[in-house]
């Protein structure tokens, strides 16, 4: 994790995906029970975690259910200068909203009740009602 090195992060996770999927898909395992994780956190800087986040919807392009894991990541921490892990809620359903709108199928969170809420709203925020208005 020290110094870690990509030429693209996008595309050099996206890659790993994609011979990860392959690899299970080999073993019998059938690709709708395949759940991929970009690894947020582990062996990426800032940087890398951030670009990840944004090119969710380019991750899908390994055509499996994607995990976001970013809940209370050190990450979080830098951005929103909170230094304790425990206080990190509201970062970390920052991400998770995020991680929703851009396509992430599976969360994984510490705080579930109160991700739940933040998701609950997100969604009904988000409906349109029979006359096209939000």
């Amino acid at each position: 994790q020290n110094n870690p090195q990509y030429k693209d992060v996008r595309f050099d996770v996206l890659d790993w995906l994609v011979e990860a999927r392959d690899r299970a898909i080999g073993a019998g395992i059938a690709p709708e029970r395949i759940i991929l994780d970009p690894g947020i956190g582990f062996g990426k800087t800032l940087e890398h975690n951030l670009a990840l986040l944004k090119a969710l919807p380019f991750l899908h392009a390994a055509g499996c259910a994607i995990l976001i894991g970013a809940s209370r990541k050190r990450f979080i921490g830098t951005l929103s200068q909170v230094a304790q892990a425990e206080a990190r809620l509201a970062g970390s359903l920052t991400v998770a909203l995020h991680a929703a709108a851009q396509g992430g199928q599976i969360l994984r969170v510490h705080d579930v009740g109160q991700t739940r809420q933040a998701l609950a709203l997100w969604q009904a925020l988000g409906e349109r009602h029979e006359d096209g208005q939000a």
